[in-house]
């Protein structure tokens, strides 16, 4: 049984089962997943716990298997949690899974919670992923997509009675304090907690935010990766991807790491429109470059009005800062690595923004 995170909470009204998978690499709210868990099955009485990790390949499963099938030797329920931090159980835990998972059925003196970080397609069609599944409740943990995190900020402060002021100022302040955490949700809800200990609901506003209050509150705690910033520049965001290539640069990535990322793209974007020039409609064309998901939306989006000439003059740019950020200088470009980034990464972007003809509503950023 497959459940999303904002279906937790009536699941468990409902009822509590004996077996609960949760997957996703995003901390805070599996951890907010699994202390609902951890609540409901306390307030049914299961009272003792205890916590398995799985490290190296030879890690004893015995004695997981033994918590799974025993019963309590100081309560009436246990809950006995197994962590998975590899995501990969290996053969032996594997077959321990599958053992877990039938034991689990009709035992309702244990509660077996098992924490795997995000797990890739070829892991989730495995047996013992499948035996989890179909037995137990999984729980899919993914991280809050920039474009949703001012909603989700809202209604976290609405959890302990805030809210910004209404209108266009209300909506700048959500943007504004997304700017400042993406990327690091647990640090968003540590800001969202000091803004109740600053301004409390009891004290002057009511729990009304202004801009001001949040501007001078909230810390910029962003954290940003290589793959975000891929979205973003396809995406046509280019005061985001000017503020990510900033916050890469000042968190120590590498300048090859972000060249390449951005090369690979631009190298895929040819490679497709090339296909499509030999006659392999679109669809066909991403899927022989391994292209899906959400660049995949990206790429559908931005083919149609990327010429040839464009994509050529990208790849000649991109073999360009090729060379500077390994040292070499080059004629008409900056000698900064990441200067050369920015504007490698802002010419593509350009491009991604510019609507069609007669589409000039599709211009605005998303």
């Amino acid at each position: 049984m497959q459940l999303a995170v904002n279906q937790l909470g009536n699941h468990l009204e409902r009822g509590l089962k004996s077996l609960y998978t949760l997957h996703g690499d995003e901390p805070l709210l599996q951890q907010e997943a699994l202390d609902a868990i951890r609540t409901t099955a306390k307030a049914q009485g299961y009272t003792e716990r205890t916590s398995h990790t799985v490290a190296g390949a030879h890690f004893d499963w015995s004695e997981v298997l033994a918590a799974g099938g025993s019963l309590s030797l100081f309560a009436d329920k246990q809950i006995v949690e197994i962590r998975i931090p590899s995501g990969k159980p290996g053969k032996d835990g594997s077959t321990a899974l599958q053992q877990l998972a039938d034991m689990s059925q009709g035992n309702d003196d244990t509660l077996t919670i098992i924490l795997l970080p995000r797990l890739d397609k070829m892991t989730k069609s495995s047996a013992w992923f499948a035996a989890l599944e179909v037995t137990g409740v999984s729980l899919q943990v993914d991280p809050v997509e920039r474009a949703a995190l001012p909603q989700w900020i809202a209604q976290r402060l609405a959890v302990q009675g805030q809210r910004v002021v209404a209108g266009e100022e209300g909506q700048r302040t959500l943007q504004f304090f997304a700017d400042r955490v993406e990327g690091n949700l647990l640090a968003a809800h540590q800001e969202i907690q000091k803004l109740g200990l600053l301004f409390p609901v009891d004290g002057a506003g009511g729990g009304v935010l202004s801009f001001d209050q949040v501007e001078s509150a909230v810390m910029n705690v962003a954290r940003y990766d290589v793959f975000k910033l891929s979205e973003a520049v396809l995406g046509g965001q280019a005061l985001r991807v000017q503020r990510m290539l900033d916050g890469l640069q000042a968190e120590g990535e590498a300048e090859v790491l972000v060249h390449y990322t951005l090369s690979e793209d631009i190298r895929a974007l040819k490679r497709v429109k090339d296909a499509m020039g030999q006659g392999r409609p679109l669809p066909m064309a991403l899927r022989e470059q391994r292209i899906w998901g959400p660049k995949e939306r990206l790429f559908e989006r931005v083919l149609p009005r990327l010429t040839d000439a464009a994509l050529s003059q990208l790849l000649q740019s991109a073999h360009l800062v090729d060379g500077i950020v390994k040292g070499l200088k080059q004629p008409d470009w900056p000698v900064s690595g990441w200067q050369a980034l920015h504007r490698l990464a802002l010419q593509l972007c350009t491009l991604c923004a510019v609507a069609p003809a007669g589409g000039a509503a599709n211009a605005r950023q998303r």
